[in-house]
């Protein structure tokens, strides 16, 4: 498995600083984002998307996904029709800037139930199901076209609630540019990450890597890798038994630290976690 980190643990340094920063950390890699402007955005041109390759072949630094925060804003299965047709903008856009990047997947939340706020819409899960599944055949094609894989990440958006479900939406896409983007850490208060890596298998495109503490129950249970309850000898041993040997990304966030701690702090677990 590959070491990455994804671009949210560097407190909006530029780039530059960023890929440095990571490869003196140990990381081989960096998870990019698309925002609504920046360096990467809504309105990156393939020049703009050239430079950013530069930089981080400077730095030797491997780029090869792209999230983004975006689909918490325009879900592609809100009851407003006008967001819907932003979020298919947005994952467009997201495929495209990712092919012009070299990366071969973007991070996709393929809908919500409800979001994070207490005051966040609520879609009945029947409709979400049904508009998900639209959507996402219809972006397959254009994936595909691309060479870019669509990960489907696993979030706290009450949709896609167990394995099983996960999977077999995965499979009824029928698609091999829709895959699984499986996050370890969003899944522990509710289940075991290892039993969800077994049951989607060879469906898993990208694995984040973070951590939570079940006995908090909220948002705030987040914590450092290492520090809460993913048991990540039983998350590797399942990432083996399915045959992973893809991109692993330290998903963490400069909350409590120092950004340059942070970076290397998040090395060193996961140099404890994967030897």
């Amino acid at each position: 498995m590959r070491k990455g980190v994804s671009i949210w643990a560097f407190a909006g340094r530029d780039l530059a600083y960023n890929f440095a920063l990571a490869k003196a950390a140990g990381f081989e890699g960096v998870e990019l984002a698309l925002d609504e402007t920046g360096e990467i955005s809504l309105e990156s041109t393939r020049s703009d998307a050239s430079r950013v390759r530069e930089l981080a072949e400077q730095s030797q630094i491997s780029l090869y996904s792209l999230a983004t925060g975006l689909y918490w804003q325009y879900s592609l299965t809100s009851d407003d029709e006008a967001i819907r047709a932003a979020a298919e903008k947005v994952a467009k856009k997201q495929l495209e800037v990712a092919s012009w990047l070299g990366c071969d997947t973007v991070l996709v939340i393929p809908g919500m139930v409800a979001g994070l706020d207490a005051d966040s819409p609520i879609v009945p899960y029947d409709i979400v199901y049904e508009r998900a599944m639209e959507s996402l055949v219809r972006l397959s094609g254009y994936a595909k076209s691309l060479g870019v894989v669509i990960g489907l990440e696993n979030v706290w958006n009450k949709f896609l609630l167990s394995p099983l479900e996960m999977r077999d939406f995965i499979d009824k896409i029928g698609s091999a540019f829709v895959k699984a983007y499986f996050d370890v850490g969003n899944v522990v208060r509710d289940g075991f990450p290892e039993q969800w890596i077994r049951i989607l298998g060879r469906r898993i495109a990208k694995v984040h890597f973070k951590d939570y503490k079940r006995s908090v129950g909220t948002l705030d249970g987040f914590c450092d890798l290492l520090g809460g309850d993913v048991d990540y000898p039983a998350v590797v041993g399942a990432l083996a038994e399915i045959g992973y040997d893809g991109w692993v990304t330290a998903e963490v966030f400069p909350y409590r630290h120092h950004p340059e701690a942070l970076i290397y702090g998040a090395s060193s677990a996961m140099d404890r976690i994967l030897k």
